[in-house]
């Protein structure tokens, strides 16, 4: 066999490999799991929302339980903005990974106002006085997504203008400014 001959048998049986080392295309795009190992903790662990505008908030839904952090994206970055998020409960996608909200059917927010540092959210119907596990994750919901926002670093709740109280993370009444730190056995690691 001659060099000539040779060089392109080769360079075949190269291209043959090659081509047989590929992925093939594939009509739809699918979930793929990251690998095992220390940077799967990049990796966010629900789904982030479509994108529909350019400034991120975050919010806190419920799954298994456990409160869950979830990046959504808005055209306006207000409060009133925020807690209507919060209030339309979670998209499909966030569904599809098993997220759900305890706010629809446990609270009924009619306002929120801010005055310095503190929110309050005004309900429009009496609390009732309950310690179900729906209820206290409802305003934990309330209070970690509204205290994602700088500004705000206690929530209060008020109806008729009248203080009442909420259940904490550990079951215990309060009529005070709540926290994170007061629902933080409740909020997923991540």
């Amino acid at each position: 066999m001659s060099r000539r001959s040779a060089a392109v048998v080769g360079a075949l049986l190269t291209a043959a490999a090659l081509a047989g080392c590929g992925v093939s295309p594939e009509s739809e795009p699918h979930p793929i799991d990251p690998p095992r190992g220390p940077f799967r903790a990049i990796t966010s662990p629900t789904p982030s929302a479509a994108r529909s505008g350019a400034i991120t908030q975050r919010l806190y839904l419920v799954k298994d339980g456990k409160l869950v952090a979830v990046t959504r994206h808005a055209d306006v970055s207000t409060v009133d903005a925020l807690v209507s998020q919060l209030l339309s409960g979670p998209t499909e996608a966030e569904r599809d990974s098993g997220l759900t909200s305890a706010i629809q059917g446990a609270v009924a927010v009619s306002a929120v106002h801010v005055e310095g540092d503190l929110a309050t959210v005004e309900l429009s119907s009496p609390v009732a006085e309950t310690r179900r596990n729906d209820n206290l994750l409802a305003y934990a919901q309330l209070v970690c997504t509204l205290t994602t926002r700088p500004e705000i670093k206690g929530v209060m709740f008020t109806h008729d203008q009248t203080p009442v109280g909420v259940p904490r993370g550990d079951g215990s009444l309060s009529l005070g400014p709540l926290t994170r730190a007061d629902y933080a056995d409740l909020i997923e690691p991540g």
